[in-house]
C-alpha cells in the first residue's frame, strides 16, 4: 500500500490591489468583459505580454477567477511561460504602467519589449 498527498495548484497569476483597481476600471464599461493574457514572439529576446479585454474567454485557456468582478483568461501556449506571475500597476510619474513579475523570465532585453525563460 502507497500512501499519495494531494498538493493543489498555486494560482496561475495573482495581482496586485493596485492592479485589481486599474483593470477594474477599464472594464467598467465594458460589461461582461474579461482580460485574457497570452505571449507572442517579439523583439529580441522572444516573447512580449499580449493584454485584452475580451468578451468571453477562448475554449482552451485556463481561467482565474481574481475576484467576483474579475476574471483573467490565460491562453493555453502561455501557461507555463506565465505561471506565478504577478501583475501590478505601477505610476511613474504621470504615467501608468503595468508591469509583469514574472519568476519564469531569465533575460530580458533592454527596452523592455521582450523576455525569454528557461526552456
Amino acid at each position: 500500500m502507497s500512501v499519495e498527498s494531494f498538493v493543489p495548484n498555486q494560482q496561475l497569476i495573482s495581482m496586485t490591489p493596485t492592479a485589481i483597481k486599474h483593470f477594474e476600471g477599464k472594464l467598467a464599461d465594458q460589461p461582461g468583459a474579461i482580460l485574457r493574457l497570452s505571449t507572442k514572439m517579439s523583439g529580441c529576446t522572444g516573447y512580449a505580454y499580449v493584454l485584452n479585454a475580451v468578451p468571453e474567454a477562448e475554449a482552451d485557456d485556463e481561467l482565474v477567477q481574481v475576484n467576483n468582478t474579475l476574471t483573467v483568461a490565460i491562453a493555453k501556449d502561455a501557461v507555463d511561460v506565465l505561471r506565478n506571475t504577478e501583475i501590478d500597476y505601477v505610476k511613474e510619474g504621470i504615467n501608468g504602467v503595468v508591469k509583469f513579475n514574472n519568476p519564469n523570465v531569465v533575460n530580458e532585453c533592454g527596452c523592455g519589449e521582450s523576455f525569454s525563460v528557461q526552456e
